[in-house]
C-alpha cells in the first residue's frame, strides 16, 4: 500500500523527468493529480531541504543536483552492484548487448543494475524498472531457485498475465518450461515480455540473495550469437562464485 506523501514526492520528481523544464506549483498539481494546497506544502518542504529551487522570474521550480549527488553516493555502496559490476561490464564488452542484473521484489522482478548496448537498435532498460516474473528470463531464473514449497505457494495466487502474444499463460506449460530450463542451465524469454526482444539468463547468488543476470537484445541478433552469449553468462556466473568463495 502506497504512503500518500511518499508517492506524491516520487510523482513530483517524475513529473520533472517527463516535462524536462521548470514547473509551477499548478503545473505540478496537474501532473501528479493532487490539490494545489498539498503541492504547495510539498514543494516548500523540498525547497527548504535543498531538493528544489525557485526561479523567481518564471514563478516556477526545478530540482537541484542534490538528489543526483546523493543517489551517486548511495549507488557507490550498493552491496549487490558493488560485487557484480565488474563482471557485468566484462559481460557487456564480450556480448555487445544490454546486460541486466535483477532480483525478486514480491511478485515482480526489479532490475538492480543495467548496462545498455551501444547498438542503435537495442533493448533499453534502467535500474529500478519492474517486470513480471513469469514473462522475463531473469524472473524465470529466479523462480527456478526457489524451494518447491515456496514456488508452489507463490504461484498459487499468481496470475500468469498475457504481456505479449508469446507470453506463457498456462500454469502447466510454465512449470514445464521452468523444469526444462533448469535442466539445461539457462532461461529464455523470446518476445514474451517485449515484442521482438530476446533475453537469456542464468541464476546466481550474491551475498546469499537469489539474483539473475541476463543478456538482452533484438531476437535475430541474439539468436545469431546465442552460443557465445550463453558461454559468456556461464563464465560470469563462475567468476562471481569464485570471487565470493575467496572473500568468504
Amino acid at each position: 500500500m502506497d504512503v500518500k506523501t511518499a508517492a506524491r514526492t516520487l510523482d513530483l520528481f517524475e513529473a520533472f523527468i517527463g516535462a524536462c523544464k521548470p514547473l509551477s506549483i499548478s503545473d505540478i498539481a496537474r501532473a501528479i493529480g493532487a490539490p494545489v494546497s498539498s503541492c504547495f506544502g510539498l514543494v516548500k518542504t523540498l525547497e527548504k531541504r535543498g531538493y528544489l529551487y525557485a526561479l523567481t522570474s518564471r514563478r516556477a521550480f526545478y530540482p537541484t543536483r542534490k538528489m543526483l549527488e546523493n543517489a551517486r553516493r548511495i549507488a557507490e555502496h550498493d552491496p549487490l552492484v558493488d560485487i557484480a559490476r565488474p563482471a557485468l561490464e566484462a559481460l557487456h564488452a564480450r556480448t555487445g548487448e544490454t546486460v541486466l542484473l535483477g532480483r525478486r521484489a514480491g511478485e515482480r522482478m526489479v532490475y538492480v543494475d543495467a548496462i545498455e548496448s551501444a547498438h542503435k537498435v537495442r533493448y533499453t532498460a534502467q535500474a529500478g524498472e519492474f517486470f513480471p516474473l513469469h514473462s522475463s528470463a531473469i524472473g524465470k531464473a529466479i523462480l527456478s531457485e526457489l524451494p518447491k514449497d515456496a514456488l508452489r505457494s507463490l504461484l498459487a495466487g499468481y496470475k500468469l498475465e498475457r504481456i505479449t502474444p508469446r507470453t506463457i499463460t498456462r500454469r502447466a506449460a510454465f512449470l514445464r518450461e521452468l523444469a526444462e530450463s533448469r535442466e539445461r542451465g539457462w532461461f529464455c524469454n523470446e518476445g514474451e515480455n517485449v515484442d521482438d526482444v530476446m533475453a537469456v539468463a542464468v541464476p546466481l547468488r550474491i551475498e546469499g540473495d537469489i539474483c539473475a543476470v541476463s543478456v538482452a537484445g533484438p531476437i535475430d541478433r541474439m539468436k545469431a550469437k546465442l552460443d557465445q552469449h550463453l558461454k559468456a553468462l556461464a563464465a560470469l556466473r563462475d567468476q562471481l562464485q569464485r570471487q565470493q568463495h575467496k572473500g568468504s
